[in-house]
């Protein structure tokens, strides 16, 4: 499958969200989308992220971008760390992984040594169109919500 680029459309999903809910894509045609994979639930860095975002959604609201967290956790820890963390952004479960192999970022990662399969820490912006407008790949949480929405406003 070719990487998605800028300009590719965006591969659309339907996933269980947290609280029971549904995510997908096409809920929120005709409006830019800020999709953000992250490897975990609970660990530092996800948290950060997801805590930064959260921080940020008033802003991204008023905006009118919508804001989805997904990684392969299950809804059942999607909750609990929604509820740990007052967490306002919906996170959506693909403990499948399809979503995630969709978007390119279910990759073999490397820590001491050992190789094994994770979550590129990426965000995608998608615009009303449908089609990706920016990517950020390896993504250094800090300051990187207060990008994202910089570069979502434009849109």
């Amino acid at each position: 499958m070719a990487e998605l680029s800028t300009g590719s459309q965006a591969p659309d999903f339907e996933l269980p969200g947290d609280g029971g809910s549904t995510v997908s894509l096409s809920a929120h045609a005709g409006k830019p989308v800020v999709l953000f994979f992250y490897p975990k639930d609970d660990t530092s860095g996800c948290t950060a992220e997801a805590i930064d975002f959260s921080r940020l959604k008033p802003e991204f609201d008023a905006a009118g971008i919508a804001l989805i967290g997904l990684s392969p956790d299950s809804v059942k820890s999607h909750d609990k760390f929604k509820a740990k963390h007052e967490l306002s952004v919906a996170l959506a479960a693909d403990e499948t992984k399809a979503t995630l192999e969709a978007y390119g970022v279910w990759v073999e990662k490397s820590m001491y040594g050992r190789k094994y399969m994770g979550v590129e820490r990426s965000t995608f912006l998608i615009g009303p169109d449908g089609n990706i407008a920016e990517i950020w790949r390896k993504v250094k949480v800090p300051g990187h919500a207060d990008a994202v929405l910089e570069t979502a406003r434009k849109l």
